[in-house]
């Protein structure tokens, strides 16, 4: 039994008086307590006059994308806000909407940044990576939008390479205390370097890397819509932080995970699938240098994920189900879980790898909705997403964020889901690998 402890995240905050602004279009009461505003915007919420009122009062948000943007970071920033209830346009720098993030997870954009120059946004937030955060740098149009975005005093934010690779040559760290990747620090010449996983000075936020996007989109939901917004949408993402030692990892019947050459992994995806979780699994081991192949189990390739985020899949199930795999590995996202559960083809393909004594995972909804009606987890000890234990038979054990019994292995959601993806790795490659792929990361993995 592995006993999980909390960091404690180093969240600085500077001058927060001035952390918070509302868009200058917004109408004057738009900070007002509930019972303050107007009559009108106290009726039903499915008035017209109410709708486009609080339409107005929406607060739009830009995540660019690139050719070697970290995927983690994008998708993170963008599951999260939207969570929150932001507009996010995500936007690409290149020439075309699809962009292939720096492990290969094929993103789309909304629209092109140069075409958004006109739009005005109430916060813009790099994420990193590399080369993604140089393509970054090199795009006149996204220079011009921000540089303009920040003298005009609203919010920015970048996260890993960013801050040092973008922000900083930009001009637009002068003087500001600002954290970044461990491996660029040296690289924040204008800024003040603070080793935090997330720092914000007045309007602008920066952090750290994958193991920290989480905090740091949450830190911009807070700036965006406020405390209360902030500890509403964390609550359901399970966040490590947020969780004591009394949360466990907790292994039964150990085994060995074998494989030949390099594993080969098989991730579905679906229309609703959780990005955050489908994407830290894939890129995660992609770094262990894993062979996955990302598989639509719809009839394009091209798949939306529960909160919108585009993703291309590498081949369709049908392919993909022609080929062994050494581990099979489900996200969750409650349409996504119920179209895999209702997949003839993908249910019987687990169904064989679990008779073949090979590993089988699944994380969130999927557990519960896929692997629990299947059969899969007869005399297992399994977890899932918290509203959806009761569905499991064996509850014994779901309080654990990531249960590994013999082949099998589950988490709980978004917040576990790095956690989960390194046990993987662990099983495979040992300890010292897992330890390895999480310190660049800026994970505590224990």
């Amino acid at each position: 039994m592995v006993v999980l402890s909390s960091p404690v995240p180093l969240l600085r905050y500077l001058n927060p008086s001035r952390s918070l602004s509302l868009h200058p279009s917004a109408p004057a009461f738009a900070a007002a307590p509930f019972t303050l505003l107007p009559p009108f915007l106290r009726r039903r919420r499915t008035g017209r006059r109410l709708f486009s009122t609080m339409a107005a009062l929406q607060k739009k948000v830009m995540v660019p994308i690139a050719n070697g943007t970290e995927e983690m970071e994008a998708v993170i920033m963008i599951d999260v806000l939207r969570r929150a209830g932001a507009d996010v346009a995500v936007a690409s720098v290149e020439k075309e909407l699809q962009v292939v993030a720096s492990r290969g997870v094929k993103l789309v954009a909304d629209a092109l940044v140069r075409d958004l120059s006109d739009t005005p946004f109430d916060l813009i937030a790099l994420p990193g990576g590399m080369p993604g955060a140089a393509n970054f740098h090199g795009c006149q149009a996204l220079e011009t939008i921000v540089k303009k975005h920040a003298a005009d005093g609203r919010p920015y934010a970048a996260i890993c390479a960013s801050p040092a690779v973008v922000l900083d040559k930009w001009g637009l760290l002068n003087g500001l205390k600002a954290t970044c990747h461990p491996s660029f620090m040296d690289k924040l010449s204008s800024a003040v370097p603070v080793d935090a996983r997330v720092q914000q000075d007045g309007k602008v936020v920066t952090s750290s890397g994958p193991g920290t996007a989480m905090e740091f989109a949450l830190v911009l939901v807070e700036q965006l819509f406020g405390k209360e917004k902030r500890d509403e949408v964390a609550g359901p993402l399970l966040l490590y932080s947020n969780h004591n030692k009394e949360h466990l990892v907790r292994e039964l019947n150990a085994a060995g995970w074998s494989y030949s050459g390099s594993p080969q992994v098989l991730v579905p995806v679906a229309n609703g699938s959780e990005e955050m979780e489908a994407v830290i699994i894939i890129d995660v081991l992609r770094r262990a240098k894993a062979n996955v192949i990302v598989a639509s189990v719809e009839d394009k390739l091209e798949v939306v994920a529960s909160r919108n985020v585009k993703l291309v899949a590498d081949m369709f199930l049908k392919e993909a189900a022609e080929l062994p795999y050494d581990l099979i590995v489900l996200p969750g996202g409650l349409p996504g879980a119920q179209t895999f559960a209702s997949s003839e083809k993908l249910t019987n393909l687990i169904k064989e790898q679990a008779k073949s004594n090979k590993p089988y995972g699944a994380i969130c909804a999927s557990p519960a909705l896929v692997f629990e009606p299947h059969g899969l987890l007869k005399g297992k000890k399994a977890t899932a997403y918290p509203t959806l234990c009761n569905k499991l038979s064996d509850q014994s054990d779901i309080e654990n964020r990531v249960v590994i019994d013999g082949n099998l292995i589950t988490s709980r959601g978004p917040g576990t889901a790095m956690e989960f993806a390194l046990r993987i790795v662990e099983k495979f490659f040992g300890r010292e690998k897992a330890l390895e792929l999480a310190s660049p990361m800026v994970f505590t993995y224990v």
